[in-house]
């Protein structure tokens, strides 16, 4: 029996499989102590909640239009145009089944076989998949040297013929990274000059704790960026939404039309209940999203000082909820990468982190802070007591 070789390409996915089998070693009765989620650990905020169940209550569970219900397309160009300086109709916009849906209706919108598609490292692992599925060739280019952002000066020299799009992720996952205004203002040039393609995923744009650091969509500049940028976000981060399935795309009008003509082939409209639930997030009580904003910058920078006091070298994260580790100075001959650390914290201190060799970086881990206090606290004096015994 012969099957798709496409699909054949395609890695499990790193961070899934890590849940998974943490998992399953709770559930065998073992003590663990997991850093890997990527999701926050609120409740989805009480008045959008209330909104699924009024809309349940009102019948609202029939098909919807494909790209979502203008009420919400209407309410997401509010909030482009009121948070980022983006003008879109809503015409302009695709409701799609959270953003990796978005970024897989990106993909399919502008890659043909054999296009190349930039991506940063370390990147979000699922880019790359995504790309190799629609036939795309990834091109990686390290920033371990430039704080994990990339340059435009090594946008300009990873440029080829056959270059078609750019992954731009700020806040970075994993690396917490946040790109500055000159620094997307740079790379917008070099993207207009060589006529690239800006695939922006922004879904972590509201977790940003650094005084004076603000998002930029880097569409937000002037109209030739803004016509080549795909903007990609959701609600799973921001309101705790991750069940919810809830992401979108921004983009001119012909690729708005594509990426609606292949949802509508794929999976047709979001679920009706969670587009009514959106609109109450987007123009709804933002106290919450502040609360937990709130929170994650006291458990950064707690987390932050437990593993300093540990001995492990890393940037303060800006963005986002990891923290990123090189743990190059912690190898030898049993431990040879970030698999090798991450396998021996499991066996010998009950701690679950992800390795990143599919985030680009085999020597560094990530540790997300989305996660208790207690949780926190418990699980780097485990991880001390291995390393400093």
């Amino acid at each position: 029996m012969t099957y798709s070789q496409r699909a054949i390409r395609v890695k499990e996915s790193t961070t899934l499989a890590i849940n998974a089998k943490a998992k399953a070693m709770k559930a065998a009765g073992q003590s663990i102590i997991s850093f890997t989620v990527g999701e926050p650990d609120f409740d989805t905020p009480g008045h959008i909640v209330e909104a699924a169940k009024a809309a349940m209550d009102a019948g609202h569970s029939k098909y919807t239009d494909t790209p979502g219900v203008l009420p919400l397309r209407e309410a997401i160009c509010r909030k482009l145009k009121g948070e980022n300086g983006l003008d879109y109709t809503p015409a302009q916009i695709v409701v799609s089944n959270g953003a990796k849906h978005a970024i897989s209706n990106a993909c399919a919108a502008i890659i043909n076989p054999g296009d190349e598609v930039i991506i940063p490292a370390p990147y979000w692992l699922t880019y790359p998949e995504i790309v190799g599925m629609y036939d795309g060739v990834p091109i990686y280019v390290d920033t371990t040297e430039s704080s994990y952002k990339i340059t435009a000066a090594q946008v300009e020299a990873a440029i080829t013929p056959k270059s078609k799009a750019i992954f731009l992720n700020t806040p970075n996952n994993p690396s917490g990274a946040v790109y500055t205004e000159s620094e997307l203002r740079a790379i917008a040039d070099v993207c207009c000059k060589h006529d690239l393609i800006v695939l922006s995923d922004e879904i972590y744009e509201h977790l940003i704790y650094e005084e004076g650091l603000r998002h930029i969509s880097i569409a937000s500049f002037n109209e030739d960026i803004r016509n080549r940028t795909i903007v990609i976000n959701g609600l799973s981060k921001s309101f705790a939404m991750t069940g919810w399935r809830m992401g979108y795309t921004a983009s001119n009008a012909d690729i708005a039309k594509l990426i609606g003509n292949i949802q509508s082939h794929q999976t047709s409209n979001i679920n009706a209940i969670t587009q009514l639930a959106a609109i109450a997030a987007i123009d709804g009580d933002k106290q919450p999203l502040h609360d937990m904003v709130s929170e994650f910058a006291k458990r950064r920078d707690y987390m932050m000082k437990k593993l300093t006091d540990i001995g492990f070298e890393l940037n303060t994260p800006p963005g986002a909820f990891y923290c990123f580790i090189d743990i190059s100075k912690f190898c030898g001959d049993n431990i040879k990468d970030a698999a090798d650390f991450a396998a021996m914290l499991v066996d010998k201190a009950g701690v679950v982190v992800v390795p990143c060799a599919d985030f680009g970086c085999p020597m560094h881990i990530r540790l997300s802070y989305a996660c208790s206090m207690n949780e926190i606290t418990e699980g780097c004096d485990r991880i001390r007591q291995v390393i400093k015994p």
